[in-house]
């Protein structure tokens, strides 16, 4: 019988998420995809498989069960989490058996956290993802009350950890110039580096606002850009002078001036912000800013390479069984007196 993962309870914007749609901007539908995309890849790190959908789970998680016993992983924003009165790490993979209730509540630090199950959802992909597109209605809804069907999981090791990571507090986030750039001139620029921003609450999975610590920002004839193609990572000042970050679900055209872009590996950063937080702008030219990816990228391959042991106390080990306590073999009938002493 198929393992399936039980909803008990769920947050209000707990969806599933994956590397999202590309190649549809053309018919007007953004990529979408998790807002975190390092955590999807840290998930898989620690579950020693490649990336599948995870549940993303903005500011508070919710209740969960599976039918079989299970291999979990938790990464991005640190959150409240426990199986049954066992607390968890985070940023780590653990076994949840079957018939205990995992309880995930809200961030710690950071705005977004991702539940990963063994080898994924066996769910048909939709236009070739399984992520819930939320501003296109496609996808899959997460609803108290449903079961959601997982993968059969080849994978046996759990207790894995990867180092913290210090995103999650807003702080340095490196841009480059966009097409739209020379409409605001090189003061602008120059101040958009020098001006500290603060992570609004107007956010969601369209876009996040940030508010700029004085003056705002405006173009030259900003009211005549024409509407244009657009990418996550874009940066448009509106009329009030405030800059928003374009996120995964970003409308595929748009008229307001762009000011810069954001690097996709400084897009998990700006997603993590929680509300309040200050960000600063770096802004790279384009060898700084190839140069700036290419680690991020490599950073990436390297994530199950930075998996360490889980240490933690053997009396409160669920899964103590998958753990190799002791390394070597002996012989039940070698007599350990013969031979030479060492």
């Amino acid at each position: 019988m198929t393992a399936q993962l039980l909803i008990r309870k769920t947050g209000p914007a707990v969806s599933l998420q994956d590397l999202g749609r590309p190649g549809f901007i053309a018919q007007g539908l953004s990529r979408g995809g998790a807002m975190d995309r390092l955590a999807l890849h840290e998930g898989a790190a620690l579950l020693q498989r490649p990336v599948r959908a995870a549940l993303e789970m903005i500011g508070s998680g919710g209740t969960f069960e599976v039918t079989a016993d299970t291999r979990i992983a938790l990464t991005g924003a640190p959150m409240q989490a426990r199986i049954g009165d066992t607390a968890l790490a985070w940023n780590a993979s653990h076994l949840l058996p079957a018939g205990e209730v995992l309880t995930i509540g809200g961030t710690i630090e950071g705005a977004i956290g991702y539940l990963h199950l063994g080898d994924g959802f066996d769910l048909p992909p939709l236009m070739g993802a399984l992520s819930a597109h939320n501003a296109a209605g496609i996808g899959y809804p997460v609803v108290e009350g449903e079961a959601l069907p997982l993968r059969p999981d080849t994978g046996t090791q759990t207790g894995l950890q990867l180092p913290h990571d210090p995103r999650f507090d807003g702080g340095t986030v490196h841009v480059t110039r966009s097409l739209q750039s020379p409409l605001f001139g090189e003061n602008a620029l120059y101040r958009l580096t020098q001006t500290p921003f603060m992570r609004d609450a107007r956010a969601n999975r369209q876009g996040i606002r940030l508010n700029p610590d004085g003056a705002g920002f405006a173009a030259e004839g900003g009211l005549t850009v024409v509407s244009e193609v657009i990418a996550p990572g874009d940066i448009q000042i509106t009329g009030d002078g405030a800059a928003y970050v374009l996120m995964c679900e970003s409308q595929t055209t748009g008229g307001y001036p762009r000011i810069a872009t954001t690097l996709p590996g400084d897009l998990p950063r700006v997603a993590q912000a929680p509300t309040g937080a200050t960000i600063r702008l770096v802004l790279l030219d384009r060898e700084a800013a190839i140069t700036r990816e290419k680690a991020a990228r490599a950073h990436i391959k390297a994530l199950p390479g930075l998996c360490q042991p889980l240490i933690r106390d053997p009396a409160t080990l669920r899964d103590l069984l998958s753990y190799t306590l002791v390394s070597g073999a002996v012989s039940a009938l070698a007599d350990p007196f013969e031979g030479d002493m060492p």
